[in-house]
């Protein structure tokens, strides 16, 4: 897939895996918001400054484990000179994708147990976010934000997949900044229209149609991906 459609694709997955964004780190971005002081929780100007620096600091955490993992993937292939280890890549990134839109439809809920085996790895991390709590200063915000992003999230583990079919580094870093970018109207708003924004992820047709355009991607990228190897 080309990278300026991969990009796109990813923006559209980080956009429409929404659902399960508000559904996961709605309390999260419930608490960081209480953790302000009152004057500026109550008001939307001092208030959105937070939720940017919050986000800023998950999307470059996505940002450098796309580096990580892209990198790696392509040095896997260089070293191998395996044409076939990048179709095989690109079809178990088509496989999550798919096991991720049923997920948002609540069809099939195995991306759970992959959610666990990363919680090894927030356990560690967790209470230095704890040390940063009560946030009274940008810096705090944007530290707490790099924190959350290593959040284990079967969506974010996903994408991740398919930046290791990317090309490198760069690519991968692209890609997922893409796909945090994607996610951020629905963060953002979940900090200022908390209760609005439930209710709607809370309508069946809002879900299914999440869960069903991710689905569609994952199926181009089987479909590309079968296409090659035959």
């Amino acid at each position: 897939m080309d990278m300026t459609i991969s990009n796109v694709a990813a923006l559209a997955v980080g956009f429409f895996g929404g659902v399960h964004c508000v559904g996961m780190c709605g309390g999260i971005v419930g608490a960081l918001s209480f953790g302000l002081p009152e004057d500026r929780r109550q008001r939307l100007r001092g208030n959105l400054p937070f939720l940017l620096l919050y986000n800023l600091g998950r999307i470059s955490s996505y940002t450098l484990a796309g580096a990580i993992v892209g990198g790696l993937g392509a040095w896997a292939i260089d070293l191998l000179s395996i044409r076939q280890l990048q179709l095989w890549l690109q079809l178990l990134a088509g496989v999550f994708m798919i096991l991720m839109g049923l997920y948002l439809n609540g069809w099939w809920r195995v991306l759970v147990r992959v959610e666990q085996a990363g919680s090894v790895i927030w356990q560690r991390l967790e209470p230095l976010g704890r040390q940063l709590l009560p946030v009274q200063r940008p810096g705090q915000a944007l530290l707490l934000g790099a924190l959350w992003g290593w959040l284990p999230c079967g969506l974010v583990y996903s994408v991740l997949i398919w930046t290791l079919l990317s090309g490198g580094a760069k690519e991968g870093a692209l890609l997922m900044m893409s796909f945090g970018v994607g996610t951020l109207p629905n963060l953002l708003a979940m900090g200022i229209f908390a209760v609005l924004l439930q209710k709607i992820v809370q309508q069946s047709w809002v879900r299914q149609l999440s869960g069903g355009t991710v689905i569609l991607f994952g199926m181009y990228m089987l479909w590309r991906a079968i296409d090659s190897l035959s």
